[in-house]
């Protein structure tokens, strides 16, 4: 059992998806489930994707994100003050951009054996807390 973050785009690839993200983001899952992980994510996440469906005034999609967040296995963490804290160094240390240390710094903050993205850039980043950083495609499952 691995706690495994997962990056806004991996919901959007579950409901809006085309191939391969979307066939890649169903194995994932899948994976996830048989081998009992820990699925993590923030709740900026979730902020995230209801700005398209809430712009379009698509609320059925947007409650259908709403719903996607709330299965089972999925944890949806906030932003703490702890987390701030490692926010603040990471981006002091480079240039990851605030949403992305946001996501970083809420995995961190709570332990992750794994953080998923489709961000490239975010692949080489060490983050305290986080065992591994690797994108969607290359995922060790």
């Amino acid at each position: 059992m691995s706690r495994v973050f997962l990056d806004t785009n991996f919901f959007i690839y579950l409901l809006e998806g085309t191939a391969p993200h979307l066939a890649r983001a169903r194995r994932l899952r899948q994976a996830f489930s048989e081998r009992g992980d820990e699925v993590l994510t923030s709740s900026m996440s979730l902020g995230e994707v209801l700005v398209a469906p809430l712009k379009r005034g698509d609320s059925a999609l947007a409650q259908r994100y709403r719903q996607l967040f709330r299965v089972a296995g999925v944890s949806v963490l906030p932003f703490t003050e702890e987390a701030a804290e490692l926010f603040a160094r990471i981006r002091a240390g480079g240039t990851i951009k605030s949403p992305d240390a946001i996501q970083l710094a809420t995995a961190g903050h709570a332990g992750c054996d794994l953080f998923l993205t489709n961000d490239e850039r975010l692949t080489g980043v060490r983050v305290k807390g986080i065992q591994f950083i690797t994108s969607f495609d290359r995922a060790p499952v």
